[in-house]
């Protein structure tokens, strides 16, 4: 499958696992927040990376302790009118200080590329019949940000030179 990663169009080198798939021996997997919990030390010694699929109704704070051994996060935006992954996203970068790759999956628009961006997201899974070329010119809508954000951390006025 092809995503979109740090602005480029990639392949996605995660395997996506249900609760009832056996965790392969090598190779990049993610897996539910209940099956992170519940399987966490086998994951830890897992050969490849590891990620977990956050529902949009899932909190940072749920997934707060496993973040060290998490190389990704990815979390769900189950309609376009829901918001809470932006919330999700920006805690995750600012409070908790997650610097690993953060994606969002699910009813992905290229409207919300730039925004989604902002609030620290690095990939995303675009909704079923998107053209990621397309997409990928959302990056560039906006030249400027007036406020602070997960990729700025200074607002407008204070990057303006004097």
């Amino acid at each position: 499958m092809l995503i979109i990663q740090d602005r480029a169009i990639v392949d996605d080198s995660f395997t996506h696992l249900d609760d009832d798939t056996p965790i392969p021996s090598a190779g990049d997997v993610t897996v539910t927040l209940s099956r992170l919990q519940s399987e966490r030390e086998r994951l830890a010694q897992h050969t490849g990376r590891v990620g977990v699929r956050l529902k949009s109704d899932q909190l940072p704070t749920d997934v707060a302790a496993e973040l060290p051994l998490l190389d990704l996060i990815m979390v769900e935006f189950p309609k376009f009118t829901d918001g809470r992954g932006y919330t999700t996203g920006r805690l995750l970068r600012d409070r908790y200080g997650y610097q690993g790759e953060l994606r969002a999956f699910g009813h992905v628009l290229r409207d919300q590329l730039f925004y989604m961006a902002r609030c620290g997201y690095t990939s995303f899974v675009m909704a079923p019949g998107r053209s990621l070329e397309s997409a990928l010119e959302a990056f560039n809508d906006f030249s400027q940000s007036y406020q602070a954000a997960a990729d700025e951390r200074r607002p407008l006025f204070r990057r303006i030179a004097r």
